[in-house]
């Protein structure tokens, strides 16, 4: 008397078989694979490359180079310390030890250092 025609609809769904219902779940899981399928390519995968390109930037840095670092300081590398430090020259006989990771952008490609023969 109550009962609406929906729940006579599901009750006779789910009398038939369990296999309409597994399909009618995967069904509902499609569009949220679909949209993580495209945050990965829109947004995922671009940012790995670009951090990528970035640490490679920080490991070809030599002394001569000038750089960018994320603080907005500009000055020519003078000596480079270890694998994770830098001596930053910024203005004449000022120098300070700048850390690798804070280097925001390289400017201007110094000479390459010359080897005694």
């Amino acid at each position: 008397m109550w009962v609406t025609p929906a729940f006579a609809q599901e009750a006779a769904g789910t009398a038939t078989g369990t296999a309409s219902s597994g399909s009618a779940m995967l069904l509902q899981l499609v569009p949220f694979l679909f949209i993580f399928v495209i945050m990965y390519f829109l947004l995922i995968r671009p940012q790995r490359a670009k951090m990528r390109a970035h640490q490679e930037m920080i490991k070809a840095v030599r002394r001569g180079d000038t750089i960018v670092t994320n603080g907005g300081l500009v000055g020519k590398i003078s000596k480079v310390v270890d694998e994770s430090e830098i001596e930053l020259q910024i203005a004449e006989n000022t120098k300070i030890r700048v850390l690798r990771a804070a280097i925001a952008e390289v400017r201007a490609k110094g000479e390459p250092v010359k080897e005694d023969a």
